[in-house]
């Protein structure tokens, strides 16, 4: 019986855990400000639970054009890790702030703590979606500019 018991809470483990690791997926109901903090959080986290998982999370909210500007997903996560972008792997806080929203496209200013505990700030410009298909008025992110550096915390 005990066995029993502790093999059922293995397996609740490994389904709580593989629950979590599901790639969220653009729809309808997530509002620009949240499709960025799925980004982010993505990438604060990049290797939990596999490595690359918060790369592959923006990705899917990518917007398609931006994704053929910037794809292929191994070409994206090149980028990502390269100098202009590596300081939102794996960073300590975000702060999002709307500068602009008319309900098609919506402008956000991101500031990041990164993890050698440098300030950046970012534009980062999300679009509905409006051609048919599964993706139809889901925000997508279309631009994200350079970093500008801030300085550091210390």
């Amino acid at each position: 019986m005990l066995k029993l018991f502790k093999f059922s809470i293995v397996i609740f483990l490994l389904n709580l855990s593989f629950a979590k690791s599901e790639t969220i997926k653009p729809s309808v109901g997530i509002k620009p400000d949240k499709v960025i903090k799925i980004q982010l959080q993505g990438l604060m986290k990049n290797d939990n639970p596999y490595i690359d998982k918060g790369i592959e999370q923006t990705w899917e909210f990518a917007h398609p054009a931006n994704q053929k500007f910037t794809g292929p997903l191994t070409r994206f996560k090149q980028m990502i890790k390269g100098e202009s972008y590596s300081m939102l792997i794996n960073h300590v806080s975000h702060e999002i702030v709307e500068i602009y929203n008319d309900n098609k496209k919506a402008v956000y200013e991101v500031t990041i703590l990164d993890s050698g505990k440098k300030y950046f700030k970012f534009r980062w410009q999300v679009e509905k979606f409006l051609d048919k298909g599964p993706l139809e008025n889901c925000w997508l992110t279309t631009v994200v500019s350079q970093p500008i550096p801030l300085g550091s915390s210390t």
